[in-house]
């Protein structure tokens, strides 16, 4: 599904923007975010130098997390409040509070550990989300979130412009 929707962006916005802009929209999008990003830059795909998607992907996937950790809760409270969205962010808390056990353990080091390493379901939006249904502070999680993002950064860039580009180059 990632891929397809990674290739499904790729394809809409070739030869309408850059191939830097399109890895920094890819890194923007719950799901794929700077592991997609990363993934769209390299060998396989749109070859943009590992030293320029580093920082866009990276940036790219940090730009929604503050909103997130600020405001998510007072707009699901809002959503709460109308029929037909009341049932879609029941259903986001839930699927992000299933998640929620080591970040709500270990904290700081949980959330670095959920943002960082990357297995479907983790990632910095959803961490975010976590944090935020679980009350911990901005200056606590931000940190958290951007420390992970670092360790999610070093394997997908050696995933992506090493393992996965020598094997679909």
């Amino acid at each position: 599904m990632k891929e397809a929707l990674i290739n499904g962006l790729i394809a809409e916005l070739s030869g309408k923007v850059g191939k830097e802009f399109i890895i920094f929209l890819i890194s923007m999008v719950p799901i794929l975010e700077l592991r997609g990003g990363l993934l769209a830059a390299g060998p396989a795909l749109l070859d943009v130098p590992m030293w320029q998607a580093i920082p866009i992907c990276f940036i790219g996937n940090l730009v929604p997390i503050p909103f997130i950790l600020l405001l998510i809760t007072k707009i699901f409270d809002w959503m709460k409040g109308t029929k037909k969205l009341k049932p879609l962010v029941e259903k986001l808390e839930h699927k992000a509070m299933s998640q929620s056990a080591n970040i709500e353990k270990y904290e700081f080091w949980g959330l670095v550990a959920f943002v960082g390493i990357p297995l479907p379901g983790t990632g910095a939006w959803t961490g975010a989300l976590i944090a935020a249904l679980l009350g911990i502070r901005f200056r606590k999680a931000f940190p958290a979130i951007v420390l992970g993002l670092v360790v999610a950064t070093v394997i997908m860039t050696i995933l992506s412009y090493t393992v996965l580009g020598t094997i679909f180059a």
